[in-house]
């Protein structure tokens, strides 16, 4: 299975059974993700070294003014997508086999999570796999510590408090807060 493959396979939501032809190449580009994150966390290097190292994880291209604070964890690497200007602070964790889609000058605070997999909820389909996107528009800010959960849109120039736990789309210039997170105000308030 070649990783375009994988991608398009991913990018369906179907369940993914567990010991199947796409679940076995998931723990391939595992593998390959923990080598390349071992090789970003595991000393001290230039802004150019991690930008570099991120986009050979990432299969992308990344922008001067694109950002990392390590460590940095991810568990497939090649389904992350980032727009220009994106800056990433320390400890954060990406889940991406279903897909993370990171807009143009977002700010991704410490610790945050971003999660893009569901299991299935039957005990015999527990080793399965239910992917679903997440999408993070233009401008956006989330705060430290924060978990963004499988299937969420979040709309350009929202700003997710630190801390919350977003479990439903977010509307673009507003703020969310809490867990689960619910929009408290627009960013114009």
């Amino acid at each position: 299975m070649t990783n375009e493959e994988f991608i398009k396979a991913m990018s369906s939501s179907a369940q993914i059974k567990c010991g199947s032809e796409v679940h076995l190449k998931m723990h391939e580009l595992s593998q390959r993700a923990i080598r390349l994150t071992c090789e970003i966390n595991g000393d001290y290097h230039d802004p150019d070294f991690i930008r570099r190292y991120m986009g050979m994880l990432i299969e992308q291209k990344l922008d001067e003014k694109f950002g990392l604070f390590p460590p940095f964890y991810t568990d497939c690497g090649i389904n992350i997508h980032i727009g220009k200007g994106v800056f990433i602070n320390s400890g954060c964790k990406f889940q991406d086999q279903g897909g993370i889609y990171i807009g143009d000058n977002c700010l991704i605070g410490h610790n945050t999570v971003i999660a893009t997999l569901n299991h299935g909820m039957l005990p015999e389909e527990r080793g399965d796999l239910i992917p679903s996107p997440v999408h993070i528009g233009n401008g956006v800010w989330i705060g430290s510590g924060s978990v963004i959960l499988p299937g969420v849109t979040i709309g350009d120039n929202a700003v997710i408090g630190a801390g919350s736990v977003v479990t439903k789309d977010v509307p673009a210039d507003s703020v969310a807060v809490g867990s689960p997170a619910k929009v408290i105000k627009s960013i114009y308030d």
